[in-house]
């Protein structure tokens, strides 16, 4: 039951985090934080990188969320393979933008660079609006499989 949670969590939390980012590129602040992955004040922002910071907070824990789909994906009772595809392809991207979002910055925002971390964004939004969709079709109470060698 908490699975279909997670995937609309997951979902939102994602719609969020394009939401903040495009604010960030269409306002010109793309580069207020010019390193990664902390600002040059550290760990916690000044006022001047505080927007950039909670971009790549949100990114943190949006990763993880979508992560945590993708496995439990697998291991919900009830999940068929479109609900496993769809997060599986949501880490894969996940994790790639991570990674993009890191060289869009080292490469001072070159146009090609995040066009293709916009592109790989959009995918991402399909897929985890797919796993919630396909979440929300699961049986009512599918629980996560215990694990083996679990003590229940």
């Amino acid at each position: 039951m908490y699975f279909k949670y997670l995937a609309l969590a997951s979902l939102v939390i994602l719609y969020c985090l394009m939401f903040i980012g495009g604010y960030l590129e269409s306002s010109g602040q793309g580069l207020a934080c010019p390193e990664w992955p902390l600002c040059p004040s550290g760990f916690l922002p000044s006022a001047a990188y505080l927007t950039e910071w909670t971009h790549r907070l949100i990114a943190a824990m949006t990763g993880v969320m979508i992560i945590a789909t993708a496995v439990a994906s697998w291991k919900v009772v009830g999940s068929h393979k479109n609900l496993r595809i769809t997060g599986t392809l949501a880490a894969v991207f996940a994790a790639s933008q991570i990674v993009l979002g890191a060289i869009v910055i080292n490469t001072q925002l070159k146009a090609t660079i995040v066009a293709i971390h916009n592109g790989i964004g959009i995918l991402l939004f399909a897929m985890t609006l797919l796993t919630a969709i396909y979440a929300f079709k699961l049986p009512r109470g599918a629980t996560i499989k215990a694990s083996v060698g679990s003590v229940e």
